[in-house]
């Protein structure tokens, strides 16, 4: 009896390899959306307690009035110009490099 495989008896194992690539690539896109989840909630939270720090009267608001607060607030030209300014000036990396 020989150790040598047939070409057929390689086929097989090349497909069991790649179902466990498959499966393993799952795993770790899982993995990356689960960190995403948890780096925006962790965002979220310290977004929301530092504007609640800064204006603490707007903890006692509904959901829409706190919307219509932030929409009559910083949701307009002037917001969007300062947010621009912002990104400009600070370089961030998704809208490209500061001009100076």
């Amino acid at each position: 009896m020989s150790n040598r495989k047939t070409t057929a008896d390689k086929i097989v194992e090349a497909r069991a390899k790649i179902t466990q690539y498959e499966n393993h690539m799952k795993q770790l896109v899982q993995k990356q959306k689960a960190e995403e989840r948890k780096a925006r909630t962790k965002r979220l939270c310290s977004r929301a307690g530092l504007l609640e720090s800064l204006l603490p009267d707007t903890i006692a608001l509904t959901d829409e009035q706190f919307k219509s607060f932030l929409e009559k607030t910083t949701a307009n030209e002037f917001g969007r110009r300062t947010l621009a300014n912002y990104i400009t000036r600070e370089g961030n990396p998704l809208y490209g490099k500061a001009k100076r």
